[in-house]
């Protein structure tokens, strides 16, 4: 346990830090939304499923979404499935959304 002390109060800190493993998968978790268009592809994925679409709603070629879209793949924050020739992604869980909403209101707080 780990004691931090301020003006004579104490807080006992449990010892529940992330084994390294999670630690590395939480920094490419981070890593991953680190990025402006694979935010911005997040976003748009938060009102559901798209496909082709979402390069023509960004505005980028689909080769460069095609690219992001793999590394938030890698991340587990996107999944994909195939409909005939169409590839249509959405995102994983409602985690990603609990993150993305919890993080949009952490910097929107005044303080």
């Amino acid at each position: 346990s780990i004691y931090i002390g301020e003006r004579g109060d104490y807080l006992k800190i449990e010892n529940n830090i992330p084994s390294s493993i999670e630690i590395e998968q939480l920094t490419k978790l981070y890593r991953a939304m680190g990025d402006l268009t694979r935010m911005k592809i997040l976003w748009f994925l938060m009102e559901g499923e798209l496909c082709v679409e979402l390069a023509y709603k960004m505005d980028f070629n689909e080769s460069a979404i095609s690219h992001q879209l793999k590394s938030l793949r890698s991340a587990h924050l996107v999944k994909s499935r195939r409909s005939g020739k169409n590839i249509f992604y959405r995102l994983s869980d409602d985690h990603v959304k609990w993150i993305l909403a919890q993080t949009l209101e952490h910097i929107s707080e005044k303080e």
